[in-house]
């Protein structure tokens, strides 16, 4: 596999609850992660003494978070009014020649700052909330 842009990963997000993704703009850094917790089944009787743990048990979840320069477009009111309004809309996380992953997240963080002689950047982080599948190209 050759070496892939990072600019090529993307988030976007359905702007109208029907699957019109967009990708959400300005973004220069973005990231995903998954995560499963684990049910510790240790016991007395456990092998040397190993931890042992249940299979299939627990629970998994998905993180997202990007950041970027604030271009106040379409996207981005879009996740500012998701926010606020407590929504968990449809996000796509497009890795490139890999896949996509999609499901239903929640703006868990939305934070903007900049200085006087610079550009305005936010910072987003999202949390699955439900679950999320995966499409392999």
């Amino acid at each position: 596999m050759a070496v892939q842009s990072g600019r090529d990963l993307l988030i976007k997000m359905d702007m109208t609850g029907d699957g019109a993704f967009e990708t959400v703009a300005g973004l220069r850094a973005t990231r995903l992660s998954f995560n499963a917790e684990t049910v510790d089944v240790t016991s007395l009787e456990s092998e040397g003494g190993w931890r042992e743990l249940l299979g299939g048990a627990g629970i998994r979840s998905a993180q997202v978070a990007g950041s970027g320069v604030f271009r106040d477009a379409d996207s981005d009111g879009r996740a500012r009014q998701a926010f606020f309004d407590g929504e968990i809309p449809r996000f796509q996380v497009i890795i490139p020649d890999f896949g996509t992953v999609e499901g239903a997240f929640q703006i868990t963080a939305l934070d903007y700052a900049g200085s006087y002689d610079g550009e305005a950047t936010y910072e987003m982080a999202l949390a699955s909330a439900g679950a999320v599948s995966f499409v392999a190209l």
